[in-house]
């Protein structure tokens, strides 16, 4: 279910709230994200975003813990902050709190986030920040930016954004744009961003990325065998030969950057792939999707499916075939 508005000729605002975990992936307008669903139970997704020009708001809630890869369109800079991390978080392998801030380059986005978490953000051209960059600090941006970096905000100031973020949103929702609305989007838009630059610390380097970068490249090379592969259940063996890592380092990697175990993580990749194949209702049976993932045991098939997402895959299908009627 999504809903839209207008705030203005200077912006817009769109709600979504789905229960489908790639259909909530799609539903940033112009962004190309894939998420997986990384831990048990029914997924509720819940998107806010504002639109101004050159820039985006945004505030997002799942229930479940997500793995989220992919671009947030061409030539923007993200900055992104948890408002509730209700377990292990990490960006671009590197661990996540509740007062980090995130920021980095729109053009690769790889970012895990625990069951019923919420993060807001902003997403902004690069040349309308750089122009204000330079405007507040009288100098260019700094070489980091181009990096995909976690800082901790200044002492104090991570509930503020948070509180600020938020109270936008809220009033932009409720609020009808007088005539002036280009205007005051426009302000808006400046004074929000204004708050994310002054939260960040004094001082921000790229030293210590190395370490979380190589740990994320091992999971995301994992990760190219265990999507490309579907049939007999892959072994840990063949993914560490794969990868070129020992069975403890891989562990390692995946607890480091998803903070689940390779083999739990291969599972849930199967029983994902069996959801994505039963929701687009090629006519065929529940027995015959799930062999081809490697499910040959149909009672612990469906226990384990129900376990994932909350729901027999019978329940799966079944919600096709009533859209299609």
């Amino acid at each position: 279910m999504e809903s839209g508005a207008n705030i203005g000729s200077g912006g817009y605002r769109h709600e979504v709230v789905s229960h489908d975990v790639d259909e909530f992936a799609c539903s940033q307008p112009n962004w190309s994200l894939r998420y997986e669903q990384i831990s048990t139970g029914r997924f509720l997704g819940k998107l806010q975003f504002l639109q101004f020009e050159g820039m985006r708001m945004v505030c997002e809630s799942t229930t479940c813990a997500t793995w989220q890869r992919g671009q947030l369109g061409a030539g923007n800079i993200g900055f992104a902050m948890p408002v509730a991390l209700n377990g292990h978080g990490s960006f671009n392998g590197q661990p996540l709190t509740r007062d980090t801030v995130m920021i980095g380059r729109s053009e690769t986005l790889d970012l895990c986030l625990p069951a019923d978490s919420t993060l807001i953000g902003i997403v902004v051209d690069a040349e309308l920040l750089e122009r204000l960059w330079e405007h507040l600090y009288q100098k260019r941006m700094s070489s980091w930016i181009d990096r995909q970096v976690v800082v901790q905000a200044r002492p104090g100031l991570a509930d503020l954004i948070r509180s600020i973020h938020l109270k936008v949103m809220a009033d932009v929702d409720t609020a009808t744009p007088p005539p002036q609305s280009t205007t005051i989007s426009t302000r808006t838009r400046d004074a929000v961003l204004v708050e994310w630059l002054e939260a960040l610390p004094a001082r921000i380097t790229a030293e210590g990325l190395a370490s979380g970068e190589a740990r994320r490249r091992v999971v995301s090379k994992a990760c190219e065998l265990i999507h490309g592969h579907d049939g007999e259940p892959l072994s840990i063996l063949q993914v560490c030969d794969f990868v070129g890592a020992s069975p403890s380092k891989l562990e390692y990697c995946f607890r480091s950057v998803l903070g689940i175990a390779p083999a739990k993580y291969m599972r849930a990749m199967r029983l994902n792939g069996v959801k994505r194949e039963l929701r687009r209702g090629q006519g065929e049976s529940v027995q015959d999707v799930a062999a081809r993932w490697g499910f040959w045991h149909h009672g612990e098939f469906a226990a384990a499916y129900r376990r994932q997402f909350g729901e027999l895959p019978s329940q799966t299908l079944g919600g096709v075939k009533r859209q299609d009627q």
